[in-house]
C-alpha cells in the first residue's frame, strides 16, 4: 500500500482529468449494464410476433419499483424504441469510452513522466559513492524498464480497470434486477476465484522484481559489451560475451515465463467456475420456464448479463496482477528516491563569490565507504596558494586523484577539512563552489552532440564567437574547421569520431570557456602520442595561465617547473619541494624519476621540444 500511495501521489496534479475520466467510465459501465437489460425485451417482444404490438415494459422493471413509478417506460412501437435504445447506448458507450480512455492515459503518462524526472534528478545529484556501487546499466534499466511497467499500469491498464469495475457494478445491478435470488446463488463462486487471485498477486510482485533485476543484468552485459567492443575484439572474446548474454537472457526468459504461468491461472479458474454456474442455471431455468414463472427472455437476459459480468471479473483479476507487477517494479525506483544524498548544501551554507587566497588540505583523512578497512588518505597537510602550480605525484593507488576530488566535493573527508580561502568546503554552497573549478582528465568525456555544444557545455549562454575563441586558444580550431560541418559536426558517442589529442583539446577548450580560477589536471596527456601531446601541452599552457593548478602526473618530466611537488605514497605525503630539491634527496621521488630514466632521451627531447610543461 505504501508503494501504491506514493504512485498515486504523482496523479494529484491531474485530479480534474482523473475525476472526469471516472465519470465517463461510469457512463461506460452503465451502458454495459443497459446492453444486458435490453436482451430481455429483444427476445420477448421484438423476436416474438405474438407480443410485438402489445405495450412493453422496457428493462423488465416491476410496476411497483420506484424507477418504474418515476419513469414508466410503456410504449407501443416496440421495435422503434428498442432500436433507438440500442443505438443510443452504444453511441454513448463509444464516446465516453474514447474520451475517458484518453484522459486516463493522459493522467498516467503525465504522472509517470513526472516520476521519471524526479528519479533522474535524484540520481543525477547522487555522490560518487552511488555511481561506484550501482552499475550504469542497472540504473538505466530502473529509470526506463521499471518505470515502463509502472506506466503501463497507470495508463491504459488503469483505464481498463475503471472500465471493467464500473461494467461489473452495472452488470451486477442488471443481474440483481432480473432475479436477485438467482443472482445471489450464482455469485457464491466468486470468493473461490478472488481469494486465489489475491494470493497469486503477491507472488507475482516478487516474480516481477526478479524479472526486472534479470533485465537489468542483461542490460548491463549489453552496455559493457557494446562500449568495450574494441577490447572484446582484441581478445577474441566474442564467444565469451555471446555466452554471457545468452546466460542472462535465459534467466530473464525463465523469470518472464514464471510470471506468465502465475498470471494465467486466474482466467481458466474463472472460466471453470463460470461453467459450473451456467450448468446449474440451465437446470434451474428449465424447471422455472416449465412452471411459467420465468420467460425465455428473462432467462436469456439473466444469463447474458451473468456471462458479461464474468468477463470484467476475469479482466479485473488480470489487471490486479499487472498492478502487482507495477508495484514490484516500483521497489527499485523508490529505493533511488529514498536514498539520502550524501553531498548536499548544509543549512546556511555560504556562496563562494571569488577565489583569492589558497586551497588548504588541513589534516585530511579519507576512506571509501565501500572499503572502510582501507585508509586512502592519512593526515594530509598541503597548501596550494592562489596562482601556484602544485603537482601530485606518486605510485598508482597512492591517493592522488582522490585528494584532488575532495576540492570540488565529489567526496567529503572523514577527518580534517579542505578549505578554500579559509572556509571549509562543506560550509560552501555546491553550485558556486564547482563553478570555480575546471577539470581536464585523461579519460575525456564528450557527448554525442556538435563540437560547439560540447565546448559550450559548461556555459550554455556562450556566443558562437566565444566558443570559437576558446577553440583557438586550445589549438582545436584548425581541425574543427576541417570537419564536414565545422563547429556543427556531430562527434559521435564519447567523441569516437575524434582522435585522443582532438578530444583532449576540446576538453581544454571547454575548460577555457568556463574560465574557472581553479584548474585540476588529471593525467591529461598520459595516453597521447608525441605529436598530440605536444599540441595538448601548448593548449594547456594557455589554459593554465593566471590560474591555480593542481596537476596529477605520472610522467615526472612534465612537472619540473611546478611551484611545488607533493609526493604521495600509501595515502600520505612523504615529500614536498621543487623538482631540483627532490630529484637527489634519495626518497620516493628520486626512485620514481630513476625508473623513468629507462627512456631518458625521449623525456629530454620531449621536454625541450615542448618547453616548460606542468600538465600530467
Amino acid at each position: 500500500m505504501r508503494e501504491l500511495s506514493r504512485l498515486l501521489k504523482y496523479s494529484r496534479p491531474y485530479v480534474p482529468h482523473l475525476a472526469l475520466s471516472v465519470l465517463l467510465m461510469m457512463c461506460v459501465g452503465a451502458a454495459q449494464g443497459l446492453t444486458a437489460l435490453l436482451i430481455g425485451p429483444v427476445f420477448d417482444r421484438v423476436l416474438n410476433p405474438k407480443s410485438a404490438d402489445a405495450p412493453v415494459q422496457l428493462f423488465r422493471i416491476p410496476p411497483n419499483h420506484p424507477v418504474y413509478l418515476a419513469f414508466p417506460f410503456h410504449i407501443h412501437n416496440v421495435w422503434t424504441m428498442i432500436a433507438a435504445a440500442i443505438l443510443t447506448v452504444f453511441l454513448v458507450k463509444g464516446v465516453c469510452d474514447y474520451c475517458g480512455n484518453y484522459l486516463i492515459n493522459y493522467v498516467g503518462f503525465s504522472a509517470v513522466t513526472d516520476l521519471r524526472q524526479d528519479v533522474f534528478e535524484r540520481v543525477l545529484r547522487q555522490d560518487a559513492h552511488f555511481f561506484e556501487n550501482n552499475a550504469t546499466a542497472r540504473v538505466m534499466s530502473s529509470i526506463m524498464n521499471d518505470l515502463e511497467k509502472i506506466q503501463v499500469a497507470t495508463s491504459h491498464i488503469l483505464a481498463d480497470w475503471l472500465r471493467q469495475s464500473f461494467s461489473a457494478i452495472a452488470l451486477l445491478s442488471a443481474v440483481l434486477l432480473t432475479d436477485w435470488q438467482l443472482a445471489v446463488v450464482s455469485l457464491t463462486v466468486l470468493p473461490f476465484v478472488l481469494i486465489p487471485t489475491v494470493k497469486l498477486g503477491r507472488r507475482i510482485r516478487g516474480t516481477t522484481r526478479r524479472a526486472q533485476d534479470d533485465a537489468a543484468e542483461l542490460n548491463q552485459v549489453l552496455q559493457e559489451t557494446l562500449s568495450g567492443n574494441q577490447v572484446v575484439k582484441s581478445f577474441g572474446a566474442e564467444e565469451i560475451e555471446a555466452n554471457r548474454f545468452r546466460d542472462r537472457a535465459e534467466r530473464l526468459r525463465r523469470s518472464n515465463l514464471r510470471y506468465v504461468a502465475q498470471q494465467a491461472i486466474a482466467s481458466p479458474l474463472i472460466d471453470f467456475f463460470g461453467a459450473v454456474t451456467i450448468v446449474g442455471l440451465l437446470w434451474y431455468a428449465r424447471v422455472q420456464i416449465q412452471r411459467h414463472t420465468m420467460t425465455t427472455g428473462d432467462f436469456t437476459a439473466f444469463v447474458v448479463a451473468l456471462l458479461m459480468l464474468y468477463e470484467p471479473v476475469k479482466r479485473l483479476a488480470g489487471i490486479h496482477n499487472i498492478f502487482q507487477q507495477a508495484l514490484g517494479a516500483s521497489q527499485k525506483v523508490f529505493e533511488y528516491l529514498d536514498r539520502d544524498q550524501q553531498i548536499t548544501d548544509r543549512p546556511g551554507a555560504l556562496k563562494l563569490a571569488r577565489f583569492e587566497k589558497s586551497i588548504a588540505f588541513d589534516n585530511v583523512s579519507f576512506r571509501y565507504p565501500s572499503a572502510p578497512e582501507r585508509l586512502v588518505l592519512d593526515s594530509i597537510q598541503l597548501e596550494v596558494g592562489a596562482g601556484e602550480i602544485v603537482a601530485l605525484v606518486g605510485p598508482s593507488g597512492a591517493g592522488k586523484t582522490t585528494l584532488a576530488n575532495l576540492v570540488p566535493r565529489f567526496y567529503d573527508v572523514e577527518n580534517g577539512a579542505v578549505r578554500i580561502d579559509g572556509r571549509d568546503v562543506r560550509d560552501l554552497r555546491l553550485a558556486p563552489l564547482r563553478e570555480k573549478i575546471s577539470i581536464v582528465a585523461q579519460d575525456t568525456f564528450l557527448f554525442n552532440d556538435t563540437v560547439a555544444n560540447n565546448i559550450g557545455y559548461g556555459l550554455p549562454k556562450a556566443t558562437r564567437g566565444e566558443v570559437c575563441a576558446a577553440a583557438r586558444s586550445a589549438l582545436a580550431d584548425e581541425f574543427i574547421l576541417r570537419m564536414p560541418q565545422g563547429y556543427d559536426t556531430l562527434i559521435g558517442e564519447r567523441g569516437m569520431k575524434l582522435s585522443g589529442g582532438q578530444r583532449q583539446r576540446l576538453a581544454i577548450a571547454r575548460a577555457l570557456l568556463k574560465n574557472a580560477p581553479i584548474l585540476i589536471l588529471d593525467e591529461a596527456t598520459s595516453h597521447l602520442d608525441t605529436e598530440s601531446e605536444r599540441l595538448v601541452q601548448q593548449a594547456l599552457q594557455n589554459l593554465m595561465a593566471d590560474r591555480t593548478v593542481i596537476v596529477i602526473a605520472h610522467r615526472l618530466s612534465t612537472v619540473r617547473r611546478a611551484n611545488k611537488i607533493a609526493v604521495l605514497d600509501r595515502g600520505r605525503i612523504v615529500e614536498t619541494g621543487r623538482h631540483e630539491e627532490l630529484v637527489n634527496r634519495g626518497g620516493v621521488y628520486q626512485r620514481l624519476y630513476e625508473l623513468q630514466f629507462l627512456e631518458p632521451q625521449f623525456h629530454e627531447s620531449q621536454f625541450h621540444a615542448q618547453g616548460p610543461a606542468v600538465a600530467p
